[in-house]
């Protein structure tokens, strides 16, 4: 171990430990540590199906198996980074991989849809300790702007490749085992990565003096919770349900409060100030909006795959791969472009290429029956233009923000992808339900109840009547309506990625560069 001065309370100490190599090294686990968050947040789009069946799940339960890992990732990602920081992000990555791999085990003994959604919340905690470790340690690590600049690039793509291998892998292990192998899968990762990065990553920390901001803590989660809640239950009761009300009601309240402690705490658990820059507010509107449709559209065509084209979870994720491999070519591209040319018009063209994408399957479905040639174009826009827009939009985060705040930075950074996704499944599958309800054509009188609760029931229905999705039979119909539901949903994210590209044009700063530390 090396000697190093006493730090200031305000400075980053940084501690060596056995067998630390050089940054590229740090790059490399920090990017690896990424792929079991990453595999987590899509492999229930092919397993889902499998799931509902095993656990007859009803469709709020289903949206709750998908969602609630996001939600508490994305609760506690300002608190875990917050915790990182005071006593050393590297022992919280480490509990983080503890958590998760004890999460997977209890998520492959569920028995019911409350055991897994359970899990499920666990594994969320043990990815909000993983995620804001890897970010604050590459700010730490790569001290000059272009390779800062090309290891976030990395970062970003080893997060879609992560995406990539979640259907996939997801798909080949539902062919050969139960959907209790897409849990546990991660076990023998989270395992690796705690006796790898024991050994091999360097710990960074900044003593604070002050305690511990729990009203931050508790604030934050109410109000993330609270509006996701509202989301939920008014995409499936509609605004009259009185819950909806209460829980947006909470979720103002909390959030104001939150607002109002941060600005009178010296070191709050998130520094709101850091909003009144425009490059801030308006790199993290774009990450968020961009990972709304990203990931709530991939839920759907997951499902649309298997329910309406009648594909097997295996054949689903082989023809969802164009998505995640065009996110990884935007997010290698991106850095090289943000060099040559104004980021934010770059970003700007990346989410209009984003909206183009996801307009593709309502137009094609207008001229005629839906085919995978227009969705596998949706798929590869959406990819390619979401990926660039979310890499370029951290760097310019970060170059929006000082030094002394890269810790703050980093966090929201990452409450924005997590809360984005999160938000997407939450209001694009309310919506996508209740639009399926209002396609849904006369079915026979025994099945039209559960067949109009969730498209999962009908497929479960028709299957036991010996008419497995995409051979027609007495609940065809339903499936037809899913697939409606479904490209109008995509063009009402086309509207809104349309809006975050104007956004991203009024916000971010002309002379924004990525080289630059606060504007």
């Amino acid at each position: 171990m090396g000697r190093h001065r006493a730090a200031e309370p305000d400075e980053p100490v940084a501690v060596e430990v056995p067998g630390v190599g050089s940054r590229w090294v740090v790059l490399a686990l920090l990017s690896a540590s990424l792929l079991i968050i990453a595999m987590d947040a899509t492999i229930l789009n092919v397993a889902l199906p499998a799931l509902v069946d095993g656990l007859r799940a009803n469709s709020v339960e289903q949206l709750w198996i998908v969602d609630g890992y996001a939600l508490a990732l994305s609760g506690l990602l300002v608190t875990a980074g917050a915790m990182g920081d005071r006593t050393g992000r590297r022992r919280v990555l480490l509990i983080g991989y503890g958590i998760f791999g004890v999460a997977s085990i209890g998520a492959v003994i569920s028995t019911s849809p409350a055991e897994l959604i359970a899990s499920r919340v666990g594994l969320g905690v043990g990815g909000a300790a993983i995620m804001p470790a890897t970010l604050s340690m590459l700010r730490q690590v790569f001290t000059d702007a272009r390779e800062r600049t090309f290891a976030f690039g990395v970062w970003s793509a080893v997060f879609g490749a992560g995406m990539a291998l979640g259907p996939l892998l997801g798909g080949w292990l539902l062919e050969h085992f139960s959907w209790h192998a897409v849990f546990l899968i991660n076990v023998p990762i989270a395992m690796a990565a705690m006796v790898l990065g024991r050994w091999l990553l360097p710990d960074y920390h900044r003593p604070v003096p002050s305690r511990w901001d729990w009203a931050g803590v508790v604030l934050s989660i109410l109000a993330i919770v609270g509006i996701a809640n509202a989301i939920k239950l008014a995409g499936r009761n509609g605004l009259h349900d009185p819950v909806v009300w209460v829980s947006l009601i909470v979720a103002v309240v909390c959030g104001y409060a939150f607002i109002r402690n941060s600005l009178h705490r010296r070191h709050p658990l998130l520094d709101v100030r850091l909003f009144a820059r425009r490059g801030f507010t308006g790199a993290v509107a774009a990450i968020a909006l961009a990972m709304f449709g990203l990931v709530g559209l991939l839920f759907l065509a997951s499902q649309w795959f298997q329910y309406a084209h009648g594909d097997s979870p295996l054949e689903a994720g082989v023809r969802l791969l164009p998505l995640p491999l065009t996110l990884i070519v935007g997010t290698l591209v991106a850095p090289a472009l943000i060099v040559r040319f104004a980021p934010r018009y770059v970003l700007a063209l990346a989410l209009l290429l984003v909206a183009v994408g996801m307009a593709v399957p309502w137009f094609a479905a207008r001229t005629g029956a839906l085919t995978y040639p227009p969705v596998g174009a949706f798929l590869a826009l959406t990819g390619l233009g979401a990926g660039a827009a979310s890499t370029i939009a951290s760097v310019l985060l970060m170059a929006s923000s000082p030094a002394e705040q890269a810790g703050s930075a980093a966090a929201i950074d990452e409450v924005s992808y997590e809360l984005g996704g999160a938000f997407g499944v939450a209001a694009l599958g309310s919506l996508a339900v209740r639009l399926y309800r209002a396609h849904l054509p006369t079915l026979p009188a025994e099945h039209a109840g559960p067949a109009a609760e969730s498209v999962g029931n009908a497929a479960q229905i028709s299957t036991d009547l010996g008419h497995p999705p995409g051979t027609g039979g007495p609940l065809a119909g339903a499936f037809t309506a899913f697939g409606h539901a479904f490209v109008d949903t995509a063009l009402v994210s086309a509207v809104i990625l349309l809006l975050a590209a104007l956004v991203s044009l009024v916000l971010i700063p002309r002379d924004l560069r990525p080289g630059g530390d606060g504007h």
